[in-house]
């Protein structure tokens, strides 16, 4: 996998090497003891709406006696403006993704961790790395952790739709021969039109990274984008914005091919139901969500022993099988169910794996420009 903005190389082989190597020292019983070291209280979570499975939320309270008020979204914006109408306050651990620090070092609404009290060392060090190179705000110190990685790219219907060859295309979206039975989230599913656009010599090849450099570059890019979006706006059956928007799409409103992130589709896939997701033939968009700790946080003692079994392989490993992406936890593949392994297998065929693309790190001025493309495209008339 190519790197997330810092650090080494990441794949599933690097992921189970560092699991292997890390075996001994992180291997601990699937069943918490009630005798571990337990904190009274409680812990506001705002996190995203799939990350938290029951079967997480009980093991963790069980175990510390910490009662987890968990707020779901399914945006960086929502968490971003949250915290901006709070200043900061109502919430002890929130979950941006590890593209948007420009963003938030401007917001000044973020604690950084005390590391003395956090095990590192128990998640993947290139993943790691991200919270002190990309987010050490301040030097020396760390405002992010990681906690899910996962990618967006291709889902559809097995028994309704078939891709040309072994990988789909962001160009299946927008296809006339799909048309009213496709979904995708407005900025990503123009991002993945505008890297299409790319292999069919609508843009320059590139030119979607570009329009990260400056606001000069971008706009000249994304009227193409927008353009061609909006020409085929009809052809989109649904705009999703959360993890149960997809599931439904795929499963009741009659969507046969979508956009989507890899998480929903694989949770659909893993309970037996028709449906596929896997790297397009572009490059899937890789991505890690993290946890931060806003500067109102009140319950800091309990964070930190959130984080402590967030990091715990066996809770980290029986979760993926509940939300369907990818822990950073070393060992934490090895308490996934069988079906993971399958999953990650056809998610990432053949290279798909050498050309994931990490999302590019976003300042204001981007997300800015690209939320006013967005609203666009979906204000159009169709």
């Amino acid at each position: 996998m190519t790197k997330f903005n810092s650090g080494p190389k990441i794949n599933r082989r690097t992921l189970l090497k560092g699991s292997l190597a890390a075996g001994s020292a992180l291997a601990m019983p699937a069943i918490i003891s009630r005798s571990a070291l337990a904190s009274s209280g409680e812990i506001n979570i705002l996190m995203w709406s799939d990350y938290l499975p029951e079967t997480f939320l009980k093991s963790f309270t069980d175990a510390t006696g910490i009662k987890v008020n968990y707020t779901g979204i399914g945006s960086n914006e929502e968490i971003i403006n949250k915290l901006k109408a709070s200043k900061g306050r109502g919430f002890d651990i929130v979950s941006p993704t590890n593209n948007r620090a420009l963003q938030w070092k401007a917001l000044e609404l973020l604690q950084p961790f005390d590391m003395t009290k956090i095990a590192i060392d128990a998640v993947n060090p290139a993943m790691g790395k991200i919270g002190s190179t990309d987010w050490g705000f301040v030097s020396g110190e760390t405002f992010w952790l990681p906690h899910i990685w996962g990618t967006e790219g291709m889902a559809w219907r097995t028994d309704l739709f078939k891709p040309d060859g072994m990988f789909p295309s962001y160009g299946d979206v927008w296809s006339e021969a799909n048309a009213g039975k496709t979904m995708g989230r407005a900025h990503s599913m123009m991002l993945g039109a505008g890297l299409y656009m790319e292999t069919i010599g609508e843009l320059e090849p590139g030119d979607m990274w570009k329009a990260y450099t400056s606001e000069d570059a971008m706009r000249p890019i994304w009227d193409k984008v927008s353009e061609f979006c909006i020409a085929r706006k009809g052809n989109i059956k649904l705009l999703w914005n959360d993890a149960d928007t997809q599931k439904n799409g795929l499963l009741n409103e009659g969507v046969i091919v979508g956009q989507t992130w890899d998480g929903p589709p694989l949770a659909l896939k893993t309970a037996g139901e028709p449906v596929m997701y896997r790297a397009p033939k572009e490059g899937a968009m890789a991505w890690v969500d993290g946890m931060a700790m806003p500067t109102g946080a009140a319950n800091t003692e309990q964070v930190y022993e959130f984080i402590k079994y967030a990091f715990k392989p066996e809770l980290a490993g029986e979760a993926i099988d509940h939300h369907g992406y990818n822990s950073p936890v070393l060992g934490a593949d090895k308490f996934a169910g069988e079906a993971y392994a399958k999953n990650f297998a056809d998610a990432y065929p053949g290279d798909a794996l050498a050309k994931l693309n990490p999302w590019p790190s976003e300042p204001q001025w981007y997300a800015d420009i690209r939320t006013e493309y967005a609203n666009r495209f979906e204000s159009a008339g169709v």
